[in-house]
């Protein structure tokens, strides 16, 4: 039975949505942190369990072919980019099998098309969260811990948001501001948060804090303006409560307004800081235009969404459907008040949205609905509500395939039948991939 601190040369077969390459020691499933497929390496355990085993890698001997060079030098350290030592043709390869897996595992046959993807890897986000750290460098924690690792921009990001982040910083450090401690509770400064609309260019700064305003205010906000001439809006964020929760419940509006404009299929869309928008535009746009091609919604059918957010992608649906009805429902409200704001701004008449809780919606009809839950997937009364209604076709945008094929099986188990599974590559260099599929009646 291999043991604590022993040593193994294993080949490895596989990489986790966790990162860790995959190696068997002994007949014994074994993650390796830092290998990825076809390795041939020497590894240390670090870890023994019932089931499996934990290791590292000590010496690389043959490296793989799937190898590659991450263009972040802290990757290692952060540990967001699980993929970024791997060619992005074997990460897309990774992910079909993560959701082929998902459904096997789930016990359901049902057909996983290739991952699509706008082959951007870089610089597709277009909203940044970054902790301070206590001399006000920016970056993220470390994996599992607390631990703020530095760096002046993080790959993902908008080049364009890592500057603005890091010159507010830089501005409230001179200005005196001090930033918070974890340890203490202590000290000002707890986020830096941006949000880039990249149709419109337009910028959007909300500064997290532990208090009720920030050092010279004005002339931070004429620096800022200064330098960022597209910034639409720079808000405050109060947050006292000892949590990790990064946004607190209360804004100040210190310049602009409270929201950013970008473009999606055609339509215009307010973004605040509290409601979700996609981090992945283009993605985001190639997986609407795929929701409405499977909604095939006609004139005069009603288009449920639920957990519709700021209504993005129903508004995309029933734009060019005359007489068509669309109800949204979302349980954060500021959201339903953008979804409201972008049916209006759209000239789109025949939307209304609800604030309620979307896993128990009070709906009499539903020709189609569309379902974009967060990553635990929906309530099993939801499906059974849902089922009862008997719409045609549902349409499910899910981000985690765990979650999506439990409650495809449910919804098999109504009457419905799923068609095939599109992987979309929302997230590239991550382990996260976002899914679609359409489900008949």
């Amino acid at each position: 039975m291999p043991q604590k601190n022993d040593i193994y040369t294993v080949e490895i077969t596989d990489i986790n949505n966790f990162g860790y390459g995959v190696a068997r020691i002994d007949g014994i499933v074994t993650f390796a942190a830092g290998a990825v497929t076809g390795d041939i390496a020497k590894v240390r355990i670090i870890k023994t369990t019932k089931n499996y085993l934990v290791a590292k890698v000590e010496e690389l001997i043959t490296p793989s072919s799937v190898r590659s060079e991450s263009p972040c030098p802290v990757s290692g350290k952060c540990g967001g980019c699980i993929y970024s030592g791997i060619t992005y043709e074997h990460e897309l390869i990774l992910k079909k099998k993560y959701v082929i897996n998902a459904f096997k595992k789930a016990g359901v046959e049902i057909s996983v098309d290739d991952v699509v993807s706008s082959g951007e890897t870089s610089g597709y986000r277009n909203k940044l969260q970054y902790p301070v750290s206590r001399d006000f460098s920016l970056g993220y924690y470390a994996g599992k811990t607390h631990k703020i690792i530095p760096y002046d921009k993080c790959p993902l990001q908008s080049d364009v948001m890592n500057r603005l982040a890091h010159a507010a910083a830089d501005l409230l450090r001179e200005f005196g501001a001090d930033a918070y401690d974890e340890e203490t509770k202590q000290g000002l400064v707890r986020h830096i948060y941006v949000r880039h609309a990249e149709t419109t260019g337009e910028l959007m700064l909300t500064l997290v804090i532990n208090g009720e305003d920030i050092p010279r205010r004005e002339d931070f906000i004429a620096r800022i303006r200064k330098r960022f001439p597209t910034i639409t809006g720079i808000l405050l964020n109060i947050n006292r409560k000892d949590t990790n929760v990064i946004l607190g419940e209360r804004y100040i509006l210190m310049f602009g307004r409270d929201y950013i404009c970008d473009e999606m299929c055609g339509l215009t869309f307010r973004v605040t800081p509290q409601s979700f928008y996609q981090i992945n535009r283009r993605t985001a746009e190639m997986i609407y235009r795929d929701a409405a091609e499977k909604a095939e919604l006609h004139e005069g059918e009603h288009l449920v969404d639920l957990f519709c957010g700021t209504g993005t992608i129903g508004l995309c649906i029933i734009k060019n459907v005359p007489n068509a009805k669309l109800t949204g429902i979302e349980i954060v409200s500021s959201a339903i008040e953008c979804a409201k704001q972008n049916a209006e701004l759209n000239h789109i008449e025949n939307a209304q949205f609800i604030c309620g809780d979307a896993n128990a919606p009070e709906l009499a009809s539903a020709d189609i609905v569309v379902l974009d839950p967060p990553r635990k997937g929906c309530d099993s009364d939801l499906i059974e509500k849902i089922c009862r209604l008997s719409p045609k076709r549902i349409v499910y945008i899910s981000c985690d395939a765990n979650t999506l094929a439990r409650d495809v099986k449910l919804f098999i188990g109504h009457g419905y039948c799923p068609g095939n599974v599109t992987p979309y590559d929302m997230f590239p260099r991550t382990g996260h991939i976002e899914n679609i599929v359409l489900l008949k009646r």
